[in-house]
């Protein structure tokens, strides 16, 4: 599986704005054939801290994802709702959910 964890900062009069646009991201980005899992936490000592956990089957199934007209719509929404560039990493599973 390969996995996006990613941190977004958001300027506090945007943070509505962005909840609704990532939610839209998300629940859109599930209905996808290759997407496991599409998390969405926002931290609770800082409320403009969001947290993006994404996985897919497999790598090329995140470059389908970053094609898509929901992906486009949410990144050109929030680009300059950020305090800064979002940090990402990706990664490939170890250990994921309930077993091998």
């Amino acid at each position: 599986m390969f996995v996006v964890a990613v941190y977004v900062y958001v300027k506090p009069e945007f943070v509505e704005l962005f909840k609704t646009a990532i939610l839209d991201n998300a629940r859109n980005t599930r209905k996808e054939p290759g997407n496991l899992r599409f998390d969405v936490i926002q931290g609770e000592d800082d409320p403009t801290r969001f947290f993006l956990y994404e996985v897919y089957k497999a790598k090329e199934d995140f470059a389908f994802h970053q094609q898509q007209a929901h992906y486009f719509r949410w990144r050109d929404a929030v680009t300059d709702w950020m305090a800064k560039p979002r940090e990402a990493t990706k990664n490939h599973t170890i250990f994921y959910g309930d077993g091998e």
